[in-house]
């Protein structure tokens, strides 16, 4: 469809595309910067699992352009909304690192966001955030502020209820909010054709009154010019808009999957070695003089020692306790679950006699 077509500023060759004025070198720089952290994080976290030291894990590798595009759009008192699989855009945002490892590790320390930092726990049920974020966003508009929310989701979760709910919320309340689709092509096993017969995502939006926009998921600066313009029209009480950034998820859908299952993993590869959305930007930024191998190999060496640093963190601190499964149910513990507590620390007693 014309109306919903991909926007692109730096193509799978590292070429301009358009004729709007590149960005500066800064920001190209913060750009690569946070997609090269973020994708060392997921590796290392990845390798930690294996190893048996890290839970089961949701890898993204593949769309850090995407992640750190969006995230680096917001302002500092936004609120952003996660799944699963947004962790490179809860690190951009200022999640602090440790507690991400925590978070994989099952850990209720892990969903604690620094102070002041809007970030909601992530959502492992499918799209069940995209209401929260309308809401939040819908509070912020009552309380006359200028912040915004942002909702991050797959294809998979425009199958849900909530997704649709969350759209049509946002739109009768002219809620300051941004629906942020990446569109993998797959929800974990089913590919996208399975899944709607809408020729785009972004054209769902049509439906709700708000605006819809495409855009290649790969190019980070294309995100962040979208996602930017979008925050800008909620700021100003103008609604929400639907962004569907186009990319693919190079590995599997978790560590427990395995994804030759349902899909041609050599055709994954291929499009690994021809549309890598961080060759992308150093391709570019070659051109534009921004990049050396000086630079990062610097940038390496210091990432790596922040996850190391963290890995470290993760692995010194206190050991959870029984407590927790309990604690965080009600804000003030009703009878049954003080209950359930005495009852199962009562037999933990008995069984280590």
């Amino acid at each position: 469809m014309e109306a919903f077509s991909l926007y692109q500023c730096i193509d799978t060759n590292g070429q301009w595309t358009t004729e709007e004025a590149p960005v500066d070198e800064q920001l190209l720089q913060l750009f690569y910067r946070h997609m090269l952290r973020i994708r060392m994080f997921d590796r290392k976290a990845v390798r930690l699992q294996r190893q048996g030291r890290l839970g089961t894990y949701a890898m993204f590798e593949g769309q850090e352009a995407a992640q750190v595009g969006s995230a680096l759009a917001l302002q500092n008192e936004d609120w952003l909304f996660p799944t699963y699989r947004d962790h490179g855009a809860t690190l951009t945002f200022g999640a602090d690192m440790m507690r991400t490892f925590l978070y994989w590790n099952g850990r209720v320390e892990g969903c604690v966001p620094p102070d002041g930092q809007h970030i909601f726990p992530p959502a492992v049920p499918i799209a069940t955030q995209i209401p929260h974020a309308v809401g939040a966003a819908m509070a912020e508009k009552r309380k006359g502020t200028s912040h915004a929310a942002i909702a991050y989701f797959g294809d998979g979760a425009t199958s849900e209820g909530d997704f649709h709910e969350g759209l049509n919320f946002a739109s009768v309340f002219h809620a300051p909010v941004v629906f942020f689709c990446q569109n993998n092509e797959y929800a974990i096993s089913v590919p996208i054709h399975k899944q709607m017969n809408s020729e785009t995502i972004a054209q769902k939006s049509v439906a709700y009154g708000m605006p819809g926009k495409r855009v290649d998921g790969n190019d980070v600066v294309a995100v962040y010019k979208t996602v930017e313009e979008a925050l800008k029209r909620a700021r100003e009480g103008k609604g929400p808009t639907l962004i569907e950034a186009v990319t693919w998820r190079f590995g599997a859908h978790t560590t427990a999957d395995d994804p030759t299952k349902y899909r041609d993993q050599a055709k994954s590869e291929e499009r690994r070695k021809a549309n890598d959305p961080l060759q992308r930007l150093e391709w570019y930024m070659k051109q534009t003089g921004g990049y050396t191998d000086e630079w990062k190999e610097a940038l390496e060496k210091e990432v790596e020692e922040e996850i190391n640093e963290a890995v470290d963190a993760m692995e010194q601190y206190p050991k959870a306790q029984v407590s927790d499964l309990f604690d965080h149910v009600f804000a003030t513990p009703v009878w049954t679950i003080r209950q359930q507590k005495e009852q199962y620390i009562q037999h933990l007693r008995e069984v280590t006699q």
